[in-house]
């Protein structure tokens, strides 16, 4: 694994396109643009929706959102009513001014006017591992979603503060599986399959739970405590391969996609992979199917993933005949069969950075990390699959103005928006986390 900072991941001279997200949207507002954007409310800034139930404007406004989901408190208007200009100087001044006390870790997906200002650009688990190896840093600022600042504060040292700039910035697919749905499951597949401790004559158990990083701590914990593992989307494969050596069949969740996609090119049958819906008796399954079940697969989903389809390929090959498309795992599995290939976050953008003459490449992906992939690799034309401008909406829930403000509350002193993760849930996470770092995929795999 390579994990970049940002000032070497978006070299200045390179760009040639603005790879703001919050501007082309604002021009599609104002009128200044044609293009399309799933929600004209995304021009507003977050604090206008962090009072009301709900993700926020964008791909996962649709998705019902947990009623003890947590809540950001009231920004001063001070940061509400900044221009972006002076949003910039004030974070340059208040990281210039903490030094080496702070990092701030940017996502993939940020929107540019938080990326910039990042010391480590990546996916969720490359920035929980920048986060474990700044052991001098005294406040880790992640501008990610809840459940990544939660593996950082798993995964960080126990005097440093984690803060997650935006409270409200949940991640709708990790909400997808609560714990109380995970302890139901579990509890009837013991009645379906026996004592889910007691291993068979090849000394395996008869399901191994598996959960992607993308899950909160509750549910990784879990896993560790039921002899289970973490996987991210790279991995997957690699995971998979280490659960079925320990384990009859395996639980996977919270992404369907994922689980299906891995499990497909692995050769499991999709008549092998029953999905498990928490709001029906057993799933929605019968008994007789999760018997004779290889993977089950939890009724969960990325809805930026999601928004790609088989159609928006095809129009891309149409209006592209030499395009590479490469989409996430995380996308239904009739899109990654009509991709040309499928890989995380990290796979794609180094797939563009090793392309040795000028590509066409349509991506599946959100559109931040496309866009700034455009803007960063000019030699190639890149572009999203789906045409509408739809950035993650609990991603979006960062802004700069959040940014500022937990930064200028650590130079006066003050700690805000602290993610701590409970030592009883804490301690099976780790172990969770662990098995999966021991599980390493072959380096050609990529990272995520």
């Amino acid at each position: 694994m390579t994990l970049r900072p940002s000032e070497s991941f978006l070299p200045e001279l390179k760009l040639r396109a603005d790879p703001s997200v919050d501007h082309a949207i604002q021009s599609i507002v104002n009128g200044s643009s044609t293009d399309a954007t799933c929600t004209t409310d995304l021009a507003a800034g977050p604090w206008d929706f962090d009072a009301r139930p709900g993700y926020g404007p964008g791909s996962s406004m649709g998705d019902v959102i947990p009623t003890a989901a947590p809540r950001q408190g009231e920004l001063p208007s001070e940061y509400r009513e900044a221009s972006e200009e002076d949003l910039d100087q004030r974070i340059r001044a208040a990281k210039a001014t903490l030094g080496d006390r702070v990092v701030i870790l940017g996502h993939f997906y940020q929107r540019e006017e938080v990326v910039q200002h990042a010391d480590y650009v990546g996916d969720s688990f490359q920035l929980a591992t920048a986060a474990k190896g700044k052991v001098e840093a005294e406040a880790i600022v992640f501008c990610g979603v809840h459940f990544m600042a939660e593996t950082a504060d798993l995964l960080s040292q126990p005097e440093q503060a984690v803060i997650l700039p935006n409270l409200a910035a949940g991640c709708s697919m990790a909400d997808m599986a609560d714990i109380d749905q995970v302890e139901e499951c579990w509890e009837q597949l013991e009645d379906v399959l026996g004592d889910l401790d007691t291993a068979d004559a090849d000394g395996r158990v008869p399901v191994i739970p598996v959960t992607y990083m993308n899950s909160s701590a509750a549910i990784k914990g879990f896993v560790g405590r039921h002899g289970g593992i973490v996987c991210t989307s790279s991995n997957a494969q690699t995971v998979l391969e280490w659960a079925f050596a320990r384990g009859q069949r395996v639980l996977f969740f919270p992404d369907q996609h994922l689980g299906r996609n891995t499990a497909k090119a692995m050769g499991v049958p999709l008549d092998q992979m029953p999905m498990w819906n928490p709001r029906r008796a057993l799933g929605g399954s019968s008994a007789d199917e999760l018997i004779a079940s290889r993977v089950i697969l939890w009724h969960g989903f990325c809805s930026v993933h999601r928004r790609f389809t088989v159609d928006q390929i095809a129009q891309a090959r149409v209006e592209h005949p030499d395009v590479r498309v490469i989409v996430h795992p995380e996308c239904p599995m009739e899109v990654v069969d009509a991709a040309d290939e499928a890989g995380s976050t990290e796979y794609i953008r180094r797939a563009i950075d090793e392309a040795t003459r000028p590509t066409t490449f349509a991506i599946g992906t959100e559109i931040n990390l496309v866009r700034r992939l455009a803007a960063q690799y000019p030699q190639h034309e890149i572009f999203c699959l789906d045409p509408v401008v739809c950035p993650c909406s609990t991603m979006y829930r960062i802004h700069p103005g959040y940014l500022a403000w937990v930064l200028e509350e650590l130079v006066a002193g003050r700690i805000q928006n602290q993610i701590t993760v409970a030592a009883s849930v804490a301690d099976p996470a780790r172990v969770a986390l662990e098995r999966m770092l021991a599980a390493k995929p072959p380096v050609a795999a990529g990272a995520r």
